[in-house]
């Protein structure tokens, strides 16, 4: 065993290997499950007991020196790729990365843009931070209207005009009523915020796609041929729609929008609690109040308005039961959509 331990030894000194697969082989004709120093542990076990403690210790400086020489050439192969330009083996296969996909509230607010740009509506943006004047005054709500009070509103600051997180893009609309040339035709895409308590049917943060249309002649009927155009194109050609009576405070009259429910087909089940129908939005006539606070002869022109919930329209398309699986980041539940556009 001492003469095949020392021609192992002088064999690993004399190790002249350049490339990475060179290098590996003699790792692997060394020190593999097969190899010589693994076959002389083995035989170990029937060495005398008296030489063990002598055998034991060349068998571990062999197996030291073995590593430390293959360690070695391992340092002088990527030393040289890297004095050759070459830091790494190009001919390996790349390593492949999974791709990220929308967010399903992502697809379906570009959704309803693009329906409602295809009826010549433009996207209106504004602050998400706002004052008093634009989210509540200008919209026709009484001072003790609740939404004005804590347990509704995030009120940032208490002053004459306090300054609030918006709880509606409806103060979209009023920015662009005081500032856009008549006629005006938008849809307002936003984060709006609440004071609710987060359950799987609401949460403190959500999103909405209002819209405005101001012109001379407007009447309820244009509003509600938009709106079947814009259930058609969502929710299929077959969809119906009805609108029940409602209020808000800045449209008057005002309606809650219902489709025919896209899964049963206006029969009933467990998803439209078996009426056959399922509320997307409220809408309304502006309250010539609503216009005038921002410079508009309501006697000359009148408009309509709308509002729904981007989160609950995605929860309509998917039978998504649960809202808080929209903010909680979930991969398993955001693979779902990568092919839903």
């Amino acid at each position: 065993m001492k003469q095949r331990i020392d021609a192992i030894l002088a064999d690993i000194e004399n190790l002249k290997c350049k490339k990475e697969q060179e290098i590996e082989e003699a790792r692997v004709r060394l020190l593999g499950k097969k190899g010589e120093i693994t076959r002389l542990f083995e035989e170990f076990r029937n060495v005398a007991p008296e030489m063990k403690k002598e055998f034991g210790k060349s068998l571990n400086l062999l197996k030291n020196a073995a590593a430390a020489k293959i360690e070695e050439l391992r340092n002088s192969a990527e030393e040289s790729n890297e004095a050759s330009g070459a830091s790494f083996d190009l001919t390996k296969p790349g390593d492949s990365y999974p791709l990220g996909s929308r967010h399903p509230v992502s697809i379906v607010r570009e959704e309803i843009v693009s329906i409602f740009r295809k009826l010549g509506y433009d996207v209106a943006e504004g602050p998400e931070i706002e004052d008093d004047w634009h989210v509540f005054e200008a919209l026709n709500f009484p001072p003790e209207h609740p939404a004005r009070e804590m347990q509704d509103t995030f009120f940032i600051s208490a002053s004459d005009n306090p300054v609030l997180l918006r709880t509606h893009t409806s103060s979209v609309q009023v920015r662009a009523m005081e500032t856009m040339p008549l006629p005006i035709r938008i849809i307002c895409p936003g984060r709006v915020f609440r004071n609710e308590a987060i359950s799987a049917r609401a949460h403190c943060i959500f999103h909405q796609v209002e819209g405005l249309y101001i012109d001379e002649n407007v009447t309820f009927a244009d509003m509600k041929q938009a709106i079947l155009l814009f259930a058609r194109e969502m929710f299929g050609a077959e969809t119906q729609i009805r609108m029940r009576p409602s209020y808000f405070p800045f449209t008057e009259p005002s309606a809650e929008v219902d489709v025919s429910c896209n899964i049963c087909h206006g029969k009933g089940c467990n998803i439209c609690k078996g009426t056959g129908w399922l509320e997307i939005l409220g809408c309304g006539m502006v309250d010539p109040n609503v216009l005038e606070a921002s410079g508009i002869d309501s006697k000359k022109y009148s408009g309509f308005a709308f509002g729904m919930g981007v989160e609950r329209i995605a929860m309509l398309k998917w039978q998504v039961k649960d809202l808080r699986n929209y903010f909680e980041n979930d991969l398993r539940f955001l693979k779902e959509f990568e092919t839903a556009y």
